[in-house]
């Protein structure tokens, strides 16, 4: 039942620097290898532009954004004073457009950011969830990985320093949305003086002059721009015919674009409703309504009382039921799962809502609430719908997560999807994929959603829930590399398997876990967390995870180099695996103690080792790890002076992992192609590698970029090119 991550081995012989380039596809080879790269090659990551895009009712905002021009320009002229990138905070209350109107400035100085925009919602005044504002190990890793880093350090400390280093030379902007904190924002800032930092709060954040921020407070719509975006809505000729009524509701909307934009998407559903009736309706309603405690909160609130009460049945059912999502963004699939509706119907009410201004639509089938709006639809669903019914919604989202995500793991990980799945109802709408690129990349893009469902399923007592879950999303972590989702993953699913009772789960969380931290290089943790899974398995006499512990405690001991105590837990894990007929089990410690035997010297017994593992892994079948093994064997036949056949094996095994979008394994693969190299004293060719290793992609850690330069820099010159004599 055990799983084992091909990551506990991944500080050994070839590093695990995450490196792309061009594969080598051939039968056999003889001689050197030579690679020449001299452009960014095809499927690296793209240059970020992560702006949210801007309504197009955008209106009368140029003062402010001259004002925010002359802070750049003045930073600019004095740069390199303090080579410091300018830090600029955009306050103003609720609902007056800040993201829209920061987002409309950074746009028209895209020339001025060739290395890319990141954005990020910090959440600073999301209502209260698992999906709440958003700590900087999550921003940090999605900004590292936005610009090319795909396994992030786990460690808080290393990931800023990271963040830091990747950033010192770049031109990005970054716009950190809907800050709550001077602290929240820190650790986020880059180091490059060419950068720009701009934070959109409802606090003036002063906290930050410390920092060297500039500040811009970004005020209410006059009222000739509130009756211009409201006639934007509505129609001139409409607005015209009941010129005192427009501006009646302007001045209801409170000088603030969202309520603004609500009124006049209701005045704009409803062609003949006066907008004096509007205007009458919201007067009314200001006076009888409890304010939100923000400022601007009456205003919103009396706009979206009066766009809720015209929506039609299911829209309000919809809108009240998205209120309670764990979620920040949401696509069709979950709306339709929160009100176990058609995808048909689900979709038809969020072009209601769309049209109603209620969600906004951020790209393709991706929808989410002003934090405003969604208290607002929490709060109705909490007067509307029994506490029952409310409970239900959202375990019916957490199992189209759970039966999702599932799907994805059978996709991409078959053989080691073992424990059960249980579900208050099945899933209406569960989706298939079409292959494993198709899977990953849905696990990468619901992370933090799933996240936010597996906090959710635990915060709730649904135990069995949190843990299938955590067991579900194993994929995401073997391929790409979240340590620190990782980690908190399967924390919470270890305790929640221990409150289900479920032991099998409690070894599989356990075993799982350990190797997550053994990636993150917290290897005495995740010793203790194997040997925990060791008593665990030979108290449920559990042979096969028995051995699963052994090999990890052995691979462990390994990177931690304590060589002479790992060879006997690796060992007695062939051992127990052999005797209780479980082959590719025994095949998984022989790749370690070939590791080993490789780092020892003794490249003959490496081959012997990786030999055997790679056939037990063919019979299966076991294609991924047979590859793995098959690097192995390349690199190590290489360094027993079988070389032509050695970069054979590692071309081919390259080609294998490229072709299943393993990148962390065709890093690792390219990265013996370069020792290879290095190893038949071919130096440009080694070179070739090393280089490529560092400019390709940023480095995954700083100790990998490090290793790669020492290598560099312990290469010999290339020799000078012969002189031509004269005859």
């Amino acid at each position: 039942m055990g799983r084992t991550g091909d990551d506990s081995h991944a500080n050994t012989i070839g590093g695990h620097a995450s490196l792309h380039g061009p594969a080598v596809q051939a039968r056999d080879i003889h001689g050197g290898v030579h690679f020449h790269t001299t452009a960014r090659p095809t499927g690296s990551a793209p240059v970020p532009r992560q702006l949210l895009p801007v309504p197009a009712h955008f209106v009368n905002r140029e003062g402010d954004l001259a004002a925010m021009e002359r802070i750049r320009a003045g930073h600019a002229a004095g740069a390199g004073v303090d080579g410091s990138p300018l830090l600029l905070v955009v306050s103003g209350p609720a609902g007056v457009g800040k993201t829209a109107a920061v987002g409309r400035w950074l746009r028209r100085m895209k020339s001025g950011h060739p290395d890319g925009e990141l954005y990020a919602d910090l959440r600073g005044h999301a209502p209260g969830g698992p999906a709440g504002p958003a700590g900087p190990q999550e921003v940090l890793g999605h900004f590292l990985r936005a610009l090319g880093t795909t396994a992030v350090p786990v460690d808080p400390a290393e990931q800023a320093a990271l963040w830091r280093s990747v950033t010192a030379d770049l031109q990005i902007a970054v716009m950190l949305d809907n800050a709550f904190s001077a602290a929240q924002v820190r650790q986020l800032l880059p180091a490059g003086p060419g950068c720009l930092v701009v934070v959109t709060s409802r606090r003036r954040l002063t906290g930050l002059s410390l920092d060297g921020a500039r500040f811009h407070q970004l005020g209410l719509l006059e009222p000739a721009a509130s009756v211009e975006l409201l006639t934007w809505g509505i129609g001139s000729l409409r607005a015209a015919n009941e010129a005192g009524a427009a501006r009646r509701v302007a001045e209801l909307c409170a000088g603030l674009p969202l309520a603004v934009c609500l009124a006049s998407a209701r005045l704009a559903s409803r062609p003949r409703q006066p907008v004096a009736a509007m205007a009458d309706a919201m007067a009314r309603g200001s006076e009888r309504l409890t304010a939100l405690s923000v400022e601007g909160g009456a205003a919103v609130q009396s706009a979206l009382d009066e766009s809720y009460v015209v929506l039609d049945a299911e829209a309000a059912r919809l809108y009240r039921m998205l209120g309670l999502l764990p979620v920040p963004v949401f696509g069709s699939r979950v709306a339709a799962e929160i009100c176990a509706v058609p995808l048909e119907e689900a979709e038809r009410s969020l072009d209601v809502l769309v049209e109603a201004s209620l969600i906004e639509d951020i790209g393709a089938d991706a929808f989410r609430f002003h934090d405003l709006v969604q208290l607002h639809a929490r709060a109705r669903a909490t007067a509307e719908e029994p506490e029952q019914a409310r409970d239900e919604a959202v375990r019916r989202v957490c199992d189209w997560y759970l039966a999702t995500a599932t799907e994805a793991e059978k996709q991409l990980t078959p053989m080691q999807f073992v424990l059960p799945r249980t579900y208050t109802r099945p899933p209406l709408l569960t989706p298939s994929f079409a292959g494993d690129i198709e899977a990953v990349g849905w696990l990468d893009a619901q992370r933090l959603n799933l996240m936010a469902v597996l906090r959710t399923a635990a915060d709730r007592g649904w135990h069995a829930t949190a843990w299938q879950l955590a067991d579900a999303m194993w994929p995401l972590f073997l391929k790409l590399r979240y340590y620190d989702l990782w980690i908190e993953a399967h924390e919470t699913g270890l305790a929640a398997a221990r409150r289900n009772g479920h032991k099998a789960a409690e070894r599989q969380m356990l075993n799982s876990g350990a190797i997550g931290l053994g990636g993150a290089g917290r290897l005495d943790d995740a010793i203790a967390w194997y040997t925990e899974s060791l008593a665990a398995a030979r108290e449920a006499g559990d042979v096969r995870d028995e051995g699963q512990a052994l090999l990890g405690i052995g691979a462990s001991h390994r990177d931690a180099g304590r060589l002479s105590e790992a060879v006997p837990h690796l060992d007695a894990a062939v051992a127990v695996w052999e005797g209780c007929g479980y082959p590719r089990g025994a095949a998984l410690a022989r790749i370690v103690l070939g590791e080993i035997a490789l780092a020892a010297g003794t490249p003959d017994r490496a081959v012997e080792l990786f030999a055997h593992a790679r056939s037990a892994f063919l019979a299966v079948p076991d294609p991924h790890d047979a590859t793995r093994a098959l690097a192995f064997l390349g690199h190590a036949r290489v360094r027993a002076g079988e070389s032509g056949q050695g970069m054979a094996q590692l071309a081919e095994a390259l080609r294998t992992f490229e072709a299943s979008g393993a990148a962390h394994w065709r890093a690792r693969t390219l990265e013996m192609l370069g020792d290879s190299a290095r190893t038949l004293a071919d130096t440009a060719a080694a070179q070739d590698f090393y280089e490529r290793a560092l400019a390709v992609r940023p480095p995954l850690s700083p100790s990998d970029a490090q290793r790669l330069r020492d290598r560099l820099a312990a290469l010999p010159p290339p020799p000078a090119p012969a002189m031509e004599q004269n005859g």
